[in-house]
């Protein structure tokens, strides 16, 4: 006499799977989609712009101002994307940056270091191909400049 039990379901328990036994198919890197938002790439980049010796600050003039104001306001905090503009693809990006220099610094110079610099560190951290980087430099940083960061606060 044998026994039979319909609708048997095997649930299997967690734990190590015998070697070559795994749940799906394929590359678990191909299952699904990333993607990155143009605000996320221009951060990077202007954080990347920010260590370069030589950049003072970032945007133009007036962006500077209304970030400067935007910075005093509590609650309120630095844009790190201030500067900067991202063009985000599905595999490339490109970039444009406003800088502003010190005195005294060679502008080609610290150009390059940044574009190497700002190259680097969005290709590292988010895989995309930069395919170009426009800097535009704005203002020179003068000696006797007073800074946004350095005026009294609004009233």
């Amino acid at each position: 006499m044998t026994d039979t039990v319909a609708n048997e379901t095997t649930i299997e328990a967690p734990g190590p799977k015998p070697p070559g036994t795994r749940r799906g198919t394929g590359d678990p890197a191909t299952r699904g989609r990333t993607t990155i938002a143009d605000g996320v790439v221009a951060k990077i980049a202007g954080m990347a712009a920010r260590d370069v010796v030589g950049v003072h600050a970032m945007g133009s003039g007036l962006a500077r101002t209304f970030g400067a104001v935007r910075d005093r306001v509590p609650g309120g905090s630095k844009s790190a994307a201030r500067g900067v503009k991202a063009e985000v693809g599905e595999v490339q990006t490109a970039l444009d940056l406003e800088i502003v220099v010190e005195y005294g610094v060679s502008i080609g110079e610290v150009s390059r270091t940044v574009r190497e610099n700002v190259i680097s560190a969005v290709e590292r951290m988010t895989g995309l191909e930069v395919v170009e980087v426009n800097i535009n430099v704005g203002d020179v940083k003068l000696p006797d400049d007073e800074d946004e960061d350095e005026r009294p606060p609004l009233q």
